[in-house]
């Protein structure tokens, strides 16, 4: 019973302020008074109001262009898009801050938060991966301008993030290939990937792939392309097995090799029958 009277004596006094700042809203929007609505949009935005306090910044931004308000609401603009995760507008606003008043003790500020506003757009792995490239290149750029900027760090960790995610969608596009038992492009699609990314954790698998694609499609050739391609296969288990000597795939790849080893002979003999 005690607790239910708190309830009510807290939702007396909620109520007319809440109804009071909707009308103080509504006010500020029909208001031809910039300065009394720049007050009540700062006032929705230190209470967290982002969509109202934004609304009201757009009507009137042009007309207060060039005071000593403006770079701060632009500044506080950009943030109320990325409260709402609109992250397309709050990288586009942040940049034009940093690119306006690049002078600014929170230009570094700004440029970071235009490039983690395009982190916080990229996608999942399986999705198109352009957004995570932009991103990707927007973090150097910090980078490159403020090497020692506090968010470095981040930043720094989240290109490594990022990078891996790019690694990720590219392998599971070249795994597909050899899922599809298309050998000769996912053969293609494996080295382009060990190019690409040096250091991701898929490349002893997708290795070991590109030797089973190898001698698969070396199995299923006709009999003039099968000496090509068996040695071909050979060559790629004696690189497989230098940069992966411990590999789990080993016993497998061991396999594959003394089957082409015994492909060969057989064509050998047949040469010299």
């Amino acid at each position: 019973m005690h607790k239910n009277k708190v309830k009510l004596l807290l939702g007396l006094f909620i109520l007319p302020l809440i109804s009071s700042c909707a009308t103080e809203y509504r006010k500020a929007q029909k208001s031809t008074d910039n300065e009394y609505k720049y007050q009540v949009a700062m006032d929705l935005y230190q209470r967290e109001k982002w969509y109202k306090a934004n609304n009201l910044f757009e009507q009137i931004m042009p007309a207060m262009r060039g005071t000593e308000e403006a770079e701060d609401m632009q500044f506080k603009y950009a943030y109320g898009c990325y409260n709402q995760k609109q992250y397309t507008m709050s990288s586009h606003y942040f940049k034009t801050f940093y690119q306006t008043y690049s002078r600014s003790e929170k230009a570094e500020e700004a440029m970071y938060m235009s490039a983690y506003s395009l982190v916080k757009d990229s996608p999942r792995e399986e999705l198109d991966q352009s957004s995570t490239t932009e991103a990707i290149s927007a973090l150097q750029s910090f980078l490159n301008k403020y090497p020692n900027s506090e968010y470095a760090p981040e930043g720094n960790r989240i290109i490594g993030e990022l990078q891996e995610k790019l690694a990720t969608k590219a392998y599971l596009i070249a795994k597909q290939y050899y899922l599809l038992r298309k050998w000769k492009a996912a053969m293609v699609t494996f080295e382009n990937f060990r190019k690409d990314f040096p250091d991701s954790k898929y490349n002893e698998e997708l290795a070991f792939l590109r030797l089973e694609s190898s001698h698969t499609l070396a199995t299923q050739s006709t009999y003039q392309k099968k000496e090509d391609r068996f040695s071909e296969t050979i060559e790629i288990y004696q690189r497989f097995i230098e940069k992966y000597p411990e590999s789990t795939y080993l016993k497998s790849a061991e396999k594959l090799y003394g089957d082409s080893l015994n492909q060969l002979e057989k064509i050998a003999k047949n040469k010299n029958s």
